[in-house]
C-alpha cells in the first residue's frame, strides 16, 4: 500500500495522522472534507476500532459523513452537537498568518460553519499548500442560483477595486451542468493570482446580493499540521500569538495497514 502511495499521499496520510493524536475521548470534533480530510476520518475510525475512542464528530459534507459512518464514527448534526471542542480540515492554500483558501472541494459554507462552532481548528495539509500570497489557487465564493449571473457582475465590478493580480470569475460546472453544493447552491471560482487584503475582501464579497459565503478563512485556524512524504510532521502553533514550531515522524508502514484495519 505505501508503495502505491503518490509522495503527495504520503505527505497527507502522515499531517492526518499526526493531527488525529489531539483528538481525546468523549471529545466532540468537526471533520472537514477533501483528501486529506479523508485520511484523518480513516485514522480516528482505526482508532474507535482498536483503542475504544469515543467521539462524535461533525462531518462538513455528505461525503465525509457516509465515510465516517463507514468507519464506525459517531456522527451527528451541528444542532445536535451545539459547539465542537476541535475542527480539523484541510486547506487549498495557507499562508504565514493561517489565513486559508478552502472550498476545491465544494464543502466551504459547511466547513466555515463548523470551524467557527468549535474551539480550535487545525489544519492539516501538505507543503504544497503554502504560499507567500494567496491566490493561485482559485477562490471559491458560493452564491445562491437565483440571480447567479447577477451576482456574477456585481462581483466582478467589485473586483476592480480589489488589490487583486487577475479578475476572471467563472461558474464551477458539473459535465454540462452547474455545480452545486450540499445546500443547493452554485459555486463562482474567482481566478485573482494573487490577493493583497484577504480580510478586506472577504468582507467585501460578502455583502454581494445572492453571495452566501467564500472560501476566504481569516483568523479561523489556530494550528497548522504539514505532513511530508518521508513521514515528517511540522506543527506550528499560532494559537497564543507567536509562530511555535514543532516536529515528529509518522511511521509510514502504518498506512499499509489502515484500509485492512477498517
Amino acid at each position: 500500500m505505501t508503495d502505491q502511495m503518490t509522495p503527495i499521499d504520503r505527505a497527507k496520510y502522515a499531517a492526518a495522522h499526526c493531527a488525529a493524536d489531539f483528538v481525546k475521548d468523549g471529545m466532540r470534533v468537526g471533520l472537514g472534507t477533501g483528501s486529506t480530510a479523508s485520511w484523518l476520518v480513516r485514522r480516528l475510525g482505526a482508532r474507535v476500532k482498536h483503542e475504544g475512542l469515543r467521539i462524535i464528530a461533525v462531518p462538513t459534507s455528505t461525503r465525509t459523513a457516509e465515510l465516517a459512518r463507514e468507519v464506525g464514527i459517531n456522527v451527528v448534526t451541528l444542532d445536535e452537537a451545539r459547539w465542537l471542542d476541535l475542527t480539523i480540515d484541510g486547506a487549498d492554500e495557507f499562508d504565514a498568518e493561517l489565513t486559508l483558501i478552502k472550498g476545491g472541494g465544494g464543502a466551504l459554507l459547511h466547513e466555515k460553519i463548523v470551524a467557527t462552532a468549535s474551539d480550535q481548528m487545525i489544519v492539516i495539509t501538505d507543503p504544497a499548500k503554502e504560499v507567500a500570497a494567496l491566490g493561485a489557487f482559485p477562490l471559491p465564493v458560493e452564491v445562491i442560483p437565483f440571480g447567479w449571473q447577477a451576482s456574477k457582475a456585481l462581483i466582478e465590478e467589485i473586483l476592480a477595486s480589489m488589490d487583486v493580480l487577475d479578475r476572471r470569475t467563472a461558474l464551477r460546472m458539473n459535465g454540462d451542468a452547474p455545480y452545486t453544493t450540499d445546500e443547493g447552491n452554485y459555486i463562482l471560482d474567482l481566478s485573482l493570482g494573487r490577493i493583497g487584503n484577504a480580510r478586506q475582501l472577504s468582507l467585501v464579497l460578502n455583502q454581494v446580493p445572492g453571495v452566501v459565503e467564500n472560501g476566504l478563512f481569516v483568523d479561523i485556524a489556530d494550528q497548522v499540521i504539514i505532513g511530508h512524504p518521508d513521514g515528517a510532521c511540522e506543527l506550528r502553533d499560532l494559537s497564543d500569538g507567536s509562530a511555535q514550531v514543532s516536529h515528529r515522524q509518522v511511521e509510514l508502514a502504518e498506512a499499509s495497514n489502515i484500509f485492512n484495519d477498517l
